[in-house]
């Protein structure tokens, strides 16, 4: 949800290698690069909590965290922490359109006209040419209506509830986007509606069913109206009044930093601006595409089960793990995107593969697996709002799978 999510690790693979045990150093070396990187978020670049929980086979479970989940009442950060992880949602999404797909119970390569007569029509947008394929790796041409909504100010829509369809037809309304890539919330939203209309059922039943239960994710659920989050969580917290409704899902992307003083070489220290808190909010504006609520444990058991072969059958995750270049503006360079799955480089090599996320709020999460059994899940409390601290964020990642002087990492994308 711009797009929007905290991602997750996971497991291996059914097709890849067995992972050799982590030398003790290598792990050492590992989390001091991890905990490091989160130091650098919280005191250069002002978010105010920071966290990761990370897996490898040799090293175990490991949890890391910087900062304050609470300003307030300067409760210690914790990975264990309930959050919004926004565009995390689009993955559980589309891997219930791939497991009725794999069920024959709908064609990826469908129109999408032929599950929802007439929606997709006006302003020069047609359901007809419009794959369910697309909606899931964004190549349908539909802009997002996220950006429209988030050049409002907070105040008019934080707290109401809106239906999918009442956000189809705002999109429908704006202008069609530059190039054939163009990352839009709008999308998963429809195919929430395609898994509604195949099933009879609404894509939250679908996806708890489905995946939430059987994977046990208890701590993982949707929200609904309600704008707070329930149990232990961190909060969130976005700039003030000035620059309302220019964070999350209103700015379009998932990936791209927010102009400020650091693209001139200079450093935004913590509290050098005031912070509103932004934990409440009805994220039905997101839903399919970016509403669930979750903890990096539950995220990574989900990738997990996903890339580990309990959710769908290997031949269609392949068709998950087929990808398209993004553009570099609405996520980042390298990247490239599948059905519900982004696929980034790494500097020692190779990709990992997961998925990020953004909430209006502030919560910005990522997760991140590699082939060979390695992940790693990240939450901010604050959105980064600058490229240079947006690069820091996912560097994160990059320390997590490459500090250990690890090259070459197994490459699975096409």
């Amino acid at each position: 949800m711009a797009a929007s999510a905290v991602l997750a690790l996971a497991a291996p693979t059914a097709h890849a290698a067995a992972p050799r045990a982590a030398p003790a150093a290598g792990c050492a070396a590992t989390r001091g690069a991890v905990s490091g990187s989160l130091d650098v978020l919280v005191t250069r670049y002002g978010i105010p909590g920071a966290a990761a929980e990370a897996v490898e086979p040799g090293c175990g479970r490991w949890t890391a965290a910087r900062g304050v989940a609470d300003l307030g009442s300067s409760r210690p950060m914790n990975a264990g922490d309930r959050l919004r992880i926004g565009s995390i949602t689009k993955t559980f999404t589309a891997t219930v359109v791939v497991q009725l797909a794999a069920a024959g119970r709908l064609g990826l390569d469908d129109p999408v006209e032929r599950y929802l007569p007439g929606l997709i029509r006006g302003n020069g947008y047609d359901g007809r040419t419009i794959s369910v394929r697309d909606l899931l790796q964004h190549t349908s041409g539909l802009p997002d209506y996220t950006e429209s909504l988030g050049r409002r100010p907070v105040t008019e829509w934080r707290f109401r509830h809106f239906e999918p369809r009442e956000l189809i037809a705002a999109a429908l309304k704006m202008p069609h986007p530059e190039g054939k890539w163009h990352y839009a919330t709008t999308n998963a939203v429809l195919a929430g509606l395609v898994v509604e209309k195949v099933t009879g059922r609404r894509v939250e039943t679908e996806v708890t069913r489905r995946i939430l239960r059987p994977l046990g994710l208890h701590d993982t659920y949707w929200p609904g109206d309600t704008t707070r989050i329930r149990g232990l969580h961190s909060h969130s917290y976005f700039p003030g009044p000035e620059r309302q409704g220019s964070d999350g899902l209103g700015s379009g992307r998932e990936g791209s930093g927010r102009a400020g003083p650091e693209q001139q070489g200079q450093e935004r220290p913590q509290g050098a601006e005031p912070l509103v808190d932004g934990t409440a909010w009805n994220t039905t504006f997101g839903g399919a595409g970016g509403a669930l609520i979750s903890t990096p444990a539950d995220v990574n058991r989900f990738y997990r089960g996903l890339f580990g072969g309990k959710l769908v059958p290997a031949r269609w995750l392949a068709e998950m793990k087929r990808t398209v270049p993004a553009d570099p503006r609405r996520l980042w360079p390298g990247a490239r995107y599948g059905l519900g799955l982004i696929a980034s480089p790494l500097s020692c090599g190779g990709m990992w593969w997961g998925h990020s996320g953004t909430v209006p709020g502030g919560h910005r999460a990522l997760g991140a697996s590699t082939p060979d059994g390695r992940g790693i899940a990240l939450a901010l409390t604050k959105v980064p709002d600058t490229d240079r601290a947006e690069a820091a964020f996912r560097a994160v990642v990059d320390r997590a799978f490459c500090a250990a002087g690890r090259t070459h990492q197994p490459q699975e994308t096409a």
